[in-house]
């Protein structure tokens, strides 16, 4: 008889993000996504919510005290091959995490910048915003704002008038960021455009169909899944295109749980079988 052998331990990526009671955003979303990419999520919350598929009613943020006890727990104890920000919820917040992220600076940051809900409900105010441009930027491998978030992070007090995509990524990695993914689902568009760009301009556009009606955690799903592929060897170029696959299909597999957005299918691939089995029957 022998010994069974040891199961390899997954990828471990450490999620710093606020808790959403509806699963569809937020840590929850996270926790899903990389779960279903073959990821083991570790996570830091960073702030109790009040929301539903509608909108948010408040955000409670955790003390900068306990965020970072949760996460140098986890730290201390377990190999992180990526970290994953998203909605901190408080100046204090991002400090925190600014310093932690410091003492790991070879483990990849995708930074989400969640700025505001899919309703439009702001989560963060100007003051947290210029500490995520100081703190978090320059710490940061891949930035994922969609368009607003990067017109609003990029903005000058020159500008006379809405900065281009392409100028927004410019200022962006000049503040910091290695590389930024501005994602065009907020656009007036007849299609998705996806814009990967680095140090040296454009790296790839992706273009998907649009897809009818709203979801709600379709930032959080993509950026948690490039996390995951990051955290499992992929480069950023491969980790961005293979994540915006995954995330469209959690989106044309969404489902309408409550009375406002659609909420993506992280595990749309593990009920295929099913349905096909009960449409047989």
């Amino acid at each position: 008889m022998t010994a069974n052998k040891p199961t390899p331990t997954p990828p471990l990526v450490l999620v710093f993000a606020a808790s959403d009671p509806s699963s569809g955003a937020g840590i929850q979303a996270d926790m899903l996504a990389l779960s279903s990419l073959g990821s083991h999520p570790l996570t830091a919350i960073t702030a109790l919510t009040v929301q539903d598929t509608v909108g948010v009613q408040s955000v409670h943020p955790v003390s900068a005290e306990l965020l970072e006890q949760q996460a140098r727990a986890v730290l201390e104890d377990m190999p992180v091959a990526a970290f994953k920000i998203g909605l901190l919820g408080s100046v204090e917040n991002v400090l925190a995490v600014a310093e932690i992220i410091a003492d790991y600076p070879n483990i990849p940051v995708i930074f989400d910048p969640v700025l505001a809900s899919g309703r439009g409900d702001e989560l963060s105010g100007e003051e947290i915003i210029s500490a995520m441009r100081e703190m978090l930027l320059p710490q940061t491998t891949l930035l994922t704002p969609n368009a607003p978030e990067a017109r609003r992070l990029a903005e000058s007090d020159e500008d006379e008038g809405e900065p281009s995509i392409e100028v927004c990524a410019q200022r962006l990695i000049e503040m910091g960021a290695q590389y930024v993914l501005i994602t065009g689902t907020h656009e007036n568009t007849p299609q998705v455009t996806n814009i990967l760009y680095g140090p040296e301009g454009e790296i790839r556009r992706d273009t998907w169909e649009r897809l009818p009606g709203s979801y709600h955690g379709s930032g959080c799903t993509l950026a948690s899944a490039i996390a995951g592929c990051i955290a499992g060897g992929a480069s950023i170029e491969d980790a961005v295109r293979d994540a915006q696959d995954y995330t469209w299909q959690t989106l044309a597999n969404g489902f309408r749980a409550g009375m406002g957005q659609f909420i993506p299918d992280r595990f749309f691939w593990a009920r295929g079988d099913e349905e096909a089995k009960a449409d047989a029957e």
